[in-house]
């Protein structure tokens, strides 16, 4: 009885189950980064996104003050002043300290310590302390103390403004700019061009338009790799290598053919009766497109669009070839965060806030767009 028209399929939980577990590995990873971005690299280092909202323990090795802030008062000289302040650590509760690596957390908040030679030590748990001797401090460093504090959760736009400040040293600004100066003129253009050209496959007859056809299926499955080095060399004989034009050219190209298929599988369904009465009423084919089947094929051409543009956008392989600028003037953001990654490896709090800000902008494309993508995607298939 599954068989029958109209029942439900005994694996339809299987189906459910899949599609919730491609949702929670796509958003996992996403949540995570974009909690990240907002973290201290300190936090980052200590614990995962997931205890972001939690106090962290860590054992961090601060220093007192030099010996240059040393004062005399009844007889002995004395060094006061925060742990915290010294440096740019984030204030927290201390649980335990140590003045030596091999006992991180020997004493307890309030205890004082003798250091031989280098006098006694009383630390407090909000990370004031109190060295004093019977001798004058010799150095140029301060007393070296371990301590294992509670850091509260804490969150900032400094990296952003790092990453996108007008003063920014890591060009994720410009970069930005020049993304979408690839991006946009290599989503318009293709559509522009693959519209008329899927109308005429669609609706109008004329010799070898089975071969064209033929011919734009067997273009999809082209690795677009085997014709970077010639397009390269293409355009650099015909002045256009090494900058925007070259890029729009090779994005629309490499683009072209799932844009023509997609857009004439969706003009194809569309009423014949609308095409031929425009026609009867003496319509031409240029006003029967742009009055008629243009409209009806918004669906069609918003789901190319989102592909076009997650493509440009996310490319790397691409912008490598046809950008080539030793000055950064053309770099795009996918570029940039790979030269980031090279150059700061460590600075996590940059790369997760650089890497969020190459997603956000795709994410906001896709949701303001995916209710015509499976619109589009579906489009022919059922007549």
């Amino acid at each position: 009885m599954d068989s029958i028209a109209g029942t439900k399929s005994s694996l339809t939980w299987a189906l459910h189950i899949s599609v919730a577990l491609l949702v929670i590995a796509w958003i996992v990873p996403t949540l995570g980064l974009f909690v990240s971005s907002f973290r201290t690299a300190d936090q980052i280092s200590s614990s995962g996104w997931w205890a972001a909202l939690f106090p962290t323990e860590q054992t961090i090795q601060l220093r007192t003050a030099s010996p240059d802030n040393q004062t005399r008062a009844e007889g002995l000289y004395i060094i006061e002043g925060n742990l915290f302040e010294v440096g740019s650590m984030p204030s927290g509760r201390i649980s335990a300290w140590g003045t030596s690596a091999r006992d991180v957390s020997a004493h307890a908040p309030g205890d004082t310590v003798d250091m031989g030679d280098d006098g006694r030590l009383t630390l407090e748990a909000d990370g004031t302390y109190r060295l004093e001797n019977d001798e004058e401090f010799a150095g140029r460093r301060g007393e070296r103390v371990f301590v294992t504090v509670a850091i509260l959760p804490e969150f900032t736009l400094d990296n952003y403004y790092q990453v996108l400040g007008p003063n920014n040293r890591e060009g994720m600004a410009k970069a930005f700019f020049n993304t979408l100066t690839v991006t946009i003129p290599a989503t318009i253009i293709p559509i522009l061009v693959a519209a008329f050209a899927a109308y005429a496959l669609a609706w109008m007859d004329f010799p070898g338009r089975a071969l064209l056809i033929a011919a734009i299926v067997g273009l999809l499955v082209v690795p677009l790799q085997l014709a970077l080095i010639p397009l390269l060399r293409l355009h650099n004989e015909i002045g256009i290598g090494k900058g925007y034009i070259g890029t729009w050219l090779a994005h629309t190209g490499f683009g072209m053919p799932l844009a023509i298929y997609l857009l004439r599988n969706y003009m194809v369904g569309l009423p014949r009766e609308i095409i031929e009465n425009a026609k009867v009423d003496g319509a031409t084919d240029f006003q029967i497109f742009m009055k008629i089947v243009l409209p009806l094929s918004f669906p069609a051409l918003a789901s190319f669009a989102i592909f076009q543009f997650l493509w440009t956008w996310n490319d790397l392989l691409v912008a490598l070839v046809f950008l080539i600028d030793a000055t950064g003037e053309t770099t795009v953001m996918t570029r940039q965060i790979v030269e980031l990654l090279g150059t700061r490896g460590g600075n996590w709090e940059i790369l997760a806030t650089a890497a969020f800000v190459s997603i956000a902008v795709p994410l906001i494309v896709f949701f303001a767009m995916q209710r015509y993508l499976v619109r589009g995607l579906l489009a022919g298939s059922v007549k």
